[in-house]
């Protein structure tokens, strides 16, 4: 290890250090002003506007994103483009949650306008108490002064560490009052590998099922295992309820007089099965630990649908 390596590694160090003793300030010194805030958001019938400019306005673009995507509706308004029409985005039903580590960046002063202009719920986030943002907002967030983490105090490092942080609060706090569950996040991330993670059977299963009535004849079953293509039947009672499934391995331990059999006396009975609102990440847990690669899928002991594990595998779940 070279001596600069160390030095980098000190930085680093030294970094993380600061910016942590600045979020446990934050932490400290929250109070029933924090709870006010997310029963205000609550109150919104419309959407939580957030803006901010410069390096608040990246960490205010981060905290839309992250409210949007859990259940609360969120927009960004960049405050230079707000003043040159975009204020009209802003409506009487939203709430403003507004950014600036001063409380008195001047980009900010036409959406603050317009927001006391037409009554619109405004919680500023700022780190001096006494700023026009602070002094202006129907609530204030005060951010603890901390150091920044850059040695010379311009950079924004600490504070905007701080800010996201309490953005990621209030979606959390949000979230946890909602109820908000990895299925109604699904909704909002329907693509890549999160949204495979959270697909469910019935996004995945099959719905043109190989199934016949118990005391259907093999040599008829057969015919259907083959139209279908899946390589298993499953077998129904007089009620329509899935009371077993006939394999390949059931076929191999009845071959001797197989065509004189009828499914009940072949199948393999009371087979695994899953619901169609369970995430398809539970079917592929089953299929691994049975060591099988298909499941039929069941509402009320019918078969709804059938999922095999290549169906997850094209999903990009395994």
């Amino acid at each position: 290890m070279t001596s600069s390596t160390t030095d980098y590694s000190a930085t680093a160090r030294r970094v993380i250090a600061i910016e942590i003793a600045g979020m446990t300030a934050l932490a400290d010194s929250l109070n029933g002003e924090f709870s006010r805030a997310v029963e205000m958001i609550l109150a919104t019938k419309g959407r939580v506007i957030v803006s901010g400019m410069g390096k608040s306005g990246h960490i205010g673009r981060k905290i839309a994103a992250t409210l949007a995507s859990t259940g609360t509706p969120a927009h960004f308004v960049h405050p230079a483009e707000a003043s040159h029409g975009d204020l009209g985005m802003i409506t009487q039903t939203d709430l403003a949650l507004v950014l600036s580590n001063s409380g008195e960046t001047p980009e900010l002063a036409d959406l603050i306008a317009h927001t006391r202009r037409f009554s619109i719920p405004m919680i500023g986030v700022a780190s001096r108490p006494g700023s026009t943002l602070l002094k202006q907002a129907d609530l204030a967030l005060v951010l603890p002064q901390a150091e920044e983490a850059c040695g010379t105090g311009v950079v924004p490092t600490t504070s905007t560490t701080m800010t996201l942080a309490l953005g990621d609060a209030l979606a959390v706090a949000l979230m946890e009052h909602r109820h908000f569950t990895a299925e109604h996040f699904r909704t909002f991330h329907p693509g890549g590998k999160l949204g495979a993670r959270l697909a469910k059977v019935s996004d995945l299963m099959h719905t043109d099922l190989p199934l016949v009535p118990e005391p259907t004849p093999m040599s008829e079953a057969l015919l259907v295992m083959s139209q279908k293509g899946f390589g298993v039947i499953g077998a129904m009672d007089a009620r329509g309820h899935l009371t077993g499934i006939v394999t390949d391995g059931d076929l191999r331990r009845h071959m001797n007089g197989l065509l004189e059999h009828t499914v009940a006396e072949v199948m393999t009975a009371a087979p695994r099965t899953i619901t169609p609102d369970q995430l398809a990440e539970a079917a592929v847990a089953q299929m691994n630990e049975r060591k099988i690669t298909s499941l039929f899928v069941v509402e009320n002991a019918r078969p709804v649908g059938f999922i095999q594990i290549h169906d997850c595998l094209r999903a990009g779940i395994v």
